[in-house]
Order: C-alpha cells, then structure tokens, then sequence
C-alpha cells in the first residue's frame, strides 16, 4: 500500500533548464536501487519549472529516501541549478494505483 509522498517544486536558474532536465533524468538510475521508492517522477511543468514527486509504501521508506543519494545530489545541486532552495513537501496519500499494487 502506498501511504506517504514526496512533491518537491523545482525553478531552474535562467539558462540551467537543461541542467535540470539532464539532472532530472540521471536521477532515475539512483532511485531505482531504492526498494522502497515505488514510484518516482521528474516532471517539468513549464519552461524553466520543474518538479520531482515519489511514492512510498510508509515513513520509513520515505526517510530512507530523504537520507539517500537523490537526496543528497539535490541539495549538492541546489546552488548551481535552481533559482531558490528546494522546498521539499510531504505529502499523504489517501488513495493510489500503481501497476502490480492495489492502494
């Protein structure tokens, strides 16, 4: 069952949109290594907005993301990328289809 979200808004630097659509894509590879990241988007929402939303089956999964190397690359990037702080919201989710899972 899914329970817990991540949404994170991202607005790229003038001229950094690229470097976050590339970073964005990169960072499939590390999130697929998480068991507990069922589901991961990086997504773009206009021209120099972007954002990241995943899924989790509970807290400790989400945690365990927060603490990994998504994470971690993020706010490494943060300075160069985007042009404020990543603001990192938790969500709850309160109802959910994702292939081979019900809820």
């Amino acid at each position: 069952m899914t329970r817990c979200a991540l949404y994170v808004p991202l607005e790229a630097k003038p001229g950094k949109e690229q470097a976050v659509a590339d970073f964005l894509r990169a960072g499939l590879a590390l999130v697929e290594a998480e068991a507990g990241t069922v589901a991961w988007f990086g997504i773009q929402t206009g021209p120099s907005s972007f954002a990241i939303f995943d899924a989790f089956p509970d807290e400790a999964a989400r945690e365990a993301h927060l603490n990994g190397k998504v994470a971690a690359a993020l706010m490494e990037k943060a300075g160069e990328l985007f042009a404020r702080p990543p603001e990192i919201r938790k969500l709850d989710v309160l109802a959910a289809k994702l292939p081979g899972t019900r809820g």
